[in-house]
């Protein structure tokens, strides 16, 4: 993995300074920012010459301070400074190499009056978004500072509508629930959403706001400050309280100089697009991993719940290792339970349950040259640090990584918590998914085997519920994916129609075989864990696909769609391009533009819905045909339905077929 970083200073046409304003662009000139601290510390930003967000506060509220949001005057000039990164990522979610330019500012103001306490900000202009954070210092007395409220806002149009994912236990949640589309206007101050947060300010302009590097710092989620005014509506930042604490409470302590997680605003005329974007990754430091050439991204099987009446035992666990092994899927994870009771006190996660042998079983592993993951409950990891000793033991047993689960929060001590973690997981050549987790932030640039992770409303909703539906599935790409990996736990081989669906074991899922395999190449996560029961897969139709499709790509591409009705990406392996589509509930005829081909022909070989897939969702039909770069594909998808192929590059100039 190699960085490169190079800056260049261009201060007159990138900003303009006035005595209490200052106004940037981005580099293309499209995105325009504009910043005040005269009076109430605001800004405003502007997309090809129309604003999409109004004067919207900045600033913080503090216990035993006076609000800092007012009368700032800056302590020097501000300078524009034009950047580029370049990196090549070691887990290629999107792209083999990455680049970025944006006009950065440094803001640093100090209070006119008062006590004249110090507070800086850090704006960055992309093409395609803003990202602003703040730092703030130490107090006048020695010992803790305490953020109780972060006054960010986001002024935008009232016409708006948003997908708003509204989360029952509000602050202590698995982050899972429907993102559905609203008016902004239907907010409330007792909303609390969850971000991703999209916004259609209209059929042109498009926002996206969540964040990115978060550290010693709690989670923010949306609200809204409930009163509209000169057709604007002003949503409000929602911290997560440290733990035990009421909402009204205390978020944020700290004793010397910090700074917030990146606030995020991608902006674009498509929101699909945002979805090819690399700002929430280029947002965190560079690697810090000396040597991760261990770590490997794949395919898993998996021994849950979910796909059956799954015993923890030694000859389930074989099963689903040669399940892996011939799928040639280089992983295994084994689920709850393999250490036993979870979640009690006498919970020990360095010793297996009594019925399994472990070195056994890795031995079986290697044998079928398959690596094992491990469950852990977040609370049987914690408890003494148990992780530390764990960890290393794990690596002895030649585990390739471990799952937590049911963190169920991002207060301040939460996040602290998984970057401790992660790191000690490095340390000992592990690979992480967390589940019951919150909304990814970028972090897998600086410590890549953080592989995956939940904190989305998956596949494991189908075991229990009617809720996973193709809208669901499609508006997913669209809103929790702009955050970043998602182990949504694809699969599900027994397909029906919502009239054939009941909650039953094993378990059924609400769409086509088809639609089911897109969500292998639509759905970003380099660890991808495979839901189903061997016996529902081996030897049935769409399962010689998932033998081929990578979970890491060199390009990725957005060719069609919109939240909640269909999707079509197109994502590079090599020199292979891997094409899919996913609907909703209304059946549909695309067309899709194969401009992003190389010159020349290539074999086409695609699985595709069969003509009766509405009432016999199982059923595809699989072809191999020839066709020229240029030339339009035509898909067909059934009522939520799908499509997947792969375009292999050939040398051969006849026989061509559209």
């Amino acid at each position: 993995m190699r960085t490169f970083l190079f800056l260049s200073f261009i201060c007159v046409t990138l900003g303009v300074f006035g005595s209490d304003i200052y106004t940037m662009q981005s580099p293309d000139g499209k995105i325009s920012l504009t910043v005040q601290w005269d009076t109430n510390l605001s800004y405003s930003v502007s997309y090809q010459g129309k604003t999409l967000i109004f004067n919207s506060p900045l600033g913080f509220e503090f216990e035993n301070e006076s609000p800092m949001h007012a009368d700032f005057t800056p302590i020097t000039q501000p300078v524009s400074t034009l950047k580029h990164d370049s990196w090549e990522p070691v887990v290629r979610n999107k792209h083999e190499k990455i680049n970025l330019h944006w006009n950065e500012v440094h803001l640093p103001l100090v209070e006119k009056g008062g006590k004249k306490r110090k507070m800086d900000l850090f704006f960055r202009l992309y093409d395609n978004g803003v990202a602003f954070r703040y730092q703030l210092y130490g107090g006048e007395v020695i010992g803790n500072r305490t953020i109780s409220r972060e006054l960010t806002g986001f002024t935008v149009p009232e016409p708006s509508h948003a997908w708003v994912a509204q989360y029952e236990a509000r602050y202590t949640s698995s982050q899972e629930s429907e993102f559905n589309k609203l008016p902004v206007n239907s907010l409330t101050t007792e909303t609390v959403a969850g971000l991703p947060f999209l916004i259609e300010v209209d059929k042109e302009n498009y926002l996206a706001i969540t964040e990115a590097d978060i550290d010693n710092y709690p989670g923010f989620y949306m609200g809204c400050d409930n009163n509209a005014n000169d057709g604007q509506v002003t949503l409000t930042t929602k911290l997560s309280p440290l733990h035990g604490q009421p909402e009204t409470g205390a978020k944020v302590r700290f004793s010397d100089k910090t700074h917030t997680p990146w606030r995020v605003i991608m902006i674009g005329n498509n929101p699909g697009h945002f979805i090819e974007s690399e700002i929430i990754q280029g947002l965190n430091p560079p690697c810090a991993i000396q040597d991760p050439s261990w770590i490997k991204p794949g395919l898993s099987a998996w021994d849950h719940w979910w796909s059956g009446e799954v015993k923890m035992e030694m000859p389930v666990i074989k099963e689903y290792i040669d399940f892996a092994a011939a799928q040639g899927w280089p992983y295994m994870l084994i689920d709850w339970q393999w250490y036993g009771p979870f979640n009690q006190p006498e919970a020990d996660i360095t010793k297996p349950a009594p019925q399994l042998n472990m070195p056994e079983i890795l031995a079986y592993a290697r044998q079928k040259n398959v690596r094992c993951w491990l469950w852990l409950y977040s609370t049987d990891a914690n408890r003494n640090n148990a992780f530390e000793e764990a960890f290393a033991l794990y690596q002895q047993w030649g585990i390739a990584g471990i799952k937590i689960d049911f963190m169920d929060r991002d207060d301040q001590d939460m996040v602290n918590w998984y970057r401790k973690v992660i790191k000690k997981a490095a340390e000992h050549q592990l690979m992480v998914d967390f589940h019951g987790s919150y909304k990814p932030d970028g972090i897998e640039r600086t410590w890549p085997n953080m592989m995956t992770r939940e904190g989305v409303l998956g596949e494991e909703y189908s075991k229990f519920s009617s809720r996973i539906v193709p809208s669901h599935n499609v508006t997913l790409a669209f809103t929790r994916m702009l955050a970043g990996p998602m182990d949504y736990t694809p699969g599900g081989f027994l397909n029906v129609s919502p009239d054939g669906f009941k909650m039953q074991s094993p378990t059924m899922v609400i769409n086509t075989r088809c639609a089911e395999l897109s969500k292998f190449v639509i759905y970003e996560s380099p660890f991808t864990v495979f839901c189903d029961h061997p016996k529902h897969v081996l030897g049935q139709p769409g399962a010689d696909f998932l033998q081929i499709v990578p979970t890491v790509w060199d390009d990725t591409r957005f060719i069609d769609g919109y939240p909640g009705e269909f999707i079509v990406m197109a994502k590079r392996s090599g020199n292979q391009w891997f094409l899919a589509g996913m609907n909703n509930e209304t059946p549909r005829n695309v067309t899709i533009a194969t401009d992003f081909l190389p010159t020349g022909k290539y074999e086409l070989e695609y699985w595709e819905d069969a003509k009766d897939a509405e009432k016999n969702p199982t059923k595809l039909n699989k072809k191999t045909v020839t066709i020229q770069s240029g030339k339009p594909i035509k898909i067909r998808m059934v009522s939520g339905g799908g499509y997947v192929s792969v375009l292999k590059p050939l040398m051969d100039n006849s026989n061509i077929r559209n």
